[in-house]
């Protein structure tokens, strides 16, 4: 379901940037899509990913669902568990961002 858009997309970038700098994540780039996001972040080696993704998720989930009610009426929760994670170690990080801002043209 196409949610992400609009004042959630906007909302949602800033809940997103402010969630990873509260826990010492820096998020290199970001790409919202109408139904899923692409982040590239940098963060200290001894923060696992999956705690990452959960409190990004968990965060902008949580408040989301607080100031867009439609978004509670329309959605049993706002995330799907899964994600995909991979290291950036055999491209250079530019190349990877590039990546993530060309995704917004093929996933539209």
């Amino acid at each position: 379901m196409k949610v992400l858009v609009d004042a959630v997309e906007v909302r949602l970038k800033n809940v997103l940037l402010a969630t990873a700098a509260q826990y010492g994540v820096l998020i290199e780039a970001m790409d919202v899509l109408p139904d899923h996001v692409h982040l590239s972040v940098s963060s200290d080696p001894t923060r696992c990913v999956a705690e990452i993704v959960n409190r990004l998720k968990g965060t902008s989930s949580r408040i989301l669902r607080e100031e867009f009610p439609h978004l509670r009426s329309r959605l049993p929760t706002l995330w799907s568990r899964s994600y995909y994670a991979g290291t950036v170690g055999h491209v250079s990080e530019s190349t990877f961002k590039l990546y993530i801002e060309n995704q917004k043209g093929r996933n539209a």
